[in-house]
């Protein structure tokens, strides 16, 4: 690994996103959020038509596509800005379809080992501690009770304009949850050595400011 990385997993909702961007922002490292290239694939699989569960076509379509950080650190896939696609909430459900097979995990942990070049990144996903980046030079497993992950979303997802049934927007995050702690190839889980933070009771600011102390005293940052 030629540039430090932090990793920081954990799952939907735990707030991994804001505070991947906001650690990254405070220390001067660049943001890269994983999951979205996950969204990426499903998204543009749906367009082309492959069905989530062929295994071998989504492979080579993982293979394929060209994945970049645009200036505003925004992820460009194949020259296109995807972030509207992307944050649909169908396109997590593809994400956490697709992502169940081995052969799109490969080319996109490979993907994802390339964006370590001569800037510090702060990574999030779901096994960037325990596979994309195992010797990561820190690694935070945020997490969050079901009722607080699945207001979050629904708040987020209001903010954008998008109607959502609570209730059932809790039974598909369940839903991930199970498909993610389950699969085969990289299960969701904390790496041993992951600072470990609830932020069920904790603001955004808070998680932030522990996440950037921790990273200061390594000298990241």
């Amino acid at each position: 690994m030629s540039t430090p990385v932090i990793a920081v997993d954990g799952p939907a909702g735990a707030g991994k996103s804001s505070a991947s961007r906001g650690l990254a922002a405070r220390i001067g490292f660049a943001h890269v959020d994983t999951g979205a290239m996950y969204r990426a694939v499903g998204v543009i699989a749906a367009e082309r038509g492959i069905a989530p569960d062929d295994a071998e076509a989504l492979g080579r379509l993982a293979a394929d596509l060209a994945f970049a950080l645009g200036p505003d650190g925004r992820l460009v896939v194949d020259g296109r800005d995807l972030e509207s696609a992307i944050r649909r909430p169908e396109a997590g459900d593809l994400a956490s379809r697709v992502s169940t097979h081995a052969r799109v995990r490969e080319r996109l942990v490979a993907a994802q080992r390339r964006f370590a070049g001569t800037r510090g990144l702060v990574m999030e996903g779901r096994d960037i501690g325990t596979v994309v980046f195992p010797d990561a030079s820190l690694k935070f497993y945020l997490t969050a009770d079901p009722p607080t992950r699945a207001a979050r979303r629904a708040a987020e997802m209001r903010a954008a304009g998008v109607a959502v049934d609570e209730g059932a927007l809790a039974h598909e995050l369940a839903e991930r949850d199970r498909r993610d702690a389950e699969r085969e190839h990289s299960p969701l889980r904390a790496a041993p050595d992951a600072v470990l933070i609830d932020t069920t009771a904790i603001g955004l600011d808070a998680v932030i400011a522990g996440m950037e102390r921790a990273a200061r005293e390594r000298g990241l940052g």
